[in-house]
């Protein structure tokens, strides 16, 4: 069957725009597989669709995909190998936090841990920083901002033209103690 002749899901529906129990079937697909404008995806129950999307954007777990002629698919996140991410307290937390935002990494962020990829690069790292760090499988929900996610509201854009120091100390506001 060509791509051509498949049902099309031209339209997302955010989690509670849809009620998820009138899904005529459903697609389990890892985060890689969520950021897409236009892939063949064949759901659970064998119902083989067309993604076509004006511009590439996370699917998030619970999503929607509207097909033209009707009827909406259930996008499930896959679990896949994360690292799990814990601070000694909460501040700690956030140091580790903003270490792994300084690299741009994609992360999932909860009140008590950050789910990451699995990278020994960033595995090392974060041992030198004094995390505790334990290998996991779960669906992977990272924070949008980095992955084009800014287009999550329609003619919404923002520019990369703004700078931002990465800590390297030429911005120094010499605070000074009397």
């Amino acid at each position: 069957m060509s791509d051509e002749s498949l049902p099309r899901a031209t339209q997302v529906l955010a989690v509670g725009e849809w009620q998820a129990r009138t899904a005529r079937d459903v697609v389990v697909v890892d985060f890689d597989d969520r950021h897409r404008r236009r892939k063949r995806y064949t759901g659970r129950q064998g119902l083989a669709f067309l993604l076509d999307l004006p511009e590439a954007r996370v699917l998030r777990d619970g999503d929607g995909l509207l097909l033209e002629g009707g009827g909406v698919i259930l996008v499930q996140a896959a679990p896949e190998p994360l690292v799990e991410v814990r601070g000694h307290n909460p501040q700690h937390l956030m140091r580790l936090a903003w270490h792994l935002g300084n690299r741009h990494l994609p992360a999932e962020l909860d009140a008590g841990r950050i789910l990451i990829r699995d990278d020994h690069v960033i595995v090392r790292m974060l041992e030198g920083l004094g995390a505790t760090l334990a290998k996991v499988e779960a669906p992977f929900n990272p924070e949008g901002g980095a992955y084009g996610e800014h287009n999550r509201h329609e003619g919404h854009h923002h520019g990369h033209e703004h700078a931002h120091d990465h800590g390297d100390g030429a911005h120094d506001h010499g605070h000074h103690h009397h």
